[in-house]
């Protein structure tokens, strides 16, 4: 454990029980409904597993972006969005941990590609910059975290990186959305 780990310890157990609220989900965002399914994988993790060390934040790992896949995706698919939140986060709302507009070909996303600087990804602006991806890093002593991987079929090109928040995104995709699937990793400092 590193030594800073060994410092928010105590925070983590006093926050054990506090978690934000699921309803409050990306998931739950009516823009983003959609009757058609998507079956999203990960060579590196299967769903409900722990999601590697290498793929998490600092003082776990290299904070590197895992590889995606996906399956059939409906025939008017233009762009693919993908939205990583951590529903265990001790705040309100669950944390957005990437929000990234790609293109659905190839199906699949390499080690990296959600990571900041990568040419295959683009990135809604949050507030301190691009939300690229940032690794699983849950407070020590908090207990285990569920990661969520929402990755949505869009019949339309999306300008993420011209949005101001997540409220302009989904309102941007509103009525756009195909279909939708997840992939939901854990992690537990």
């Amino acid at each position: 454990m590193h030594p800073a780990e060994a410092l928010l310890t105590p925070l983590g157990v006093l926050f054990r029980g506090r978690h934000a609220d699921e309803t409050l989900s990306i998931s739950h965002r009516p823009e983003l409904a959609a009757s058609g399914r998507i079956a999203v994988t990960s060579p590196r993790f299967a769903d409900g597993q722990e999601i590697p060390a290498v793929h998490c934040g600092r003082f776990i790992g290299d904070d590197l972006s895992p590889a995606l896949a996906w399956g059939a995706l409906p025939p008017a698919t233009t762009d693919l969005l993908l939205v990583m939140e951590d529903l265990d986060s001790p705040g309100r709302t669950p944390r957005l941990h990437a929000v990234a507009a790609f293109a659905p070909v190839p199906p699949v996303l390499d080690d990296g590609d959600l990571n900041s600087g990568s040419s295959r990804a683009r990135f809604l602006q949050g507030r301190r910059g691009p939300l690229a991806y940032a690794g699983p890093r849950p407070l020590p002593g908090h207990g285990p975290h569920h990661y969520r991987f929402h990755l949505y079929a869009l019949d339309r090109h999306v300008e993420i990186d011209g949005l101001a928040d997540v409220e302009q995104l989904t309102a941007h995709v509103d009525g756009h959305v195909l279909a939708a699937g997840v992939l939901t990793g854990t992690r537990e400092s």
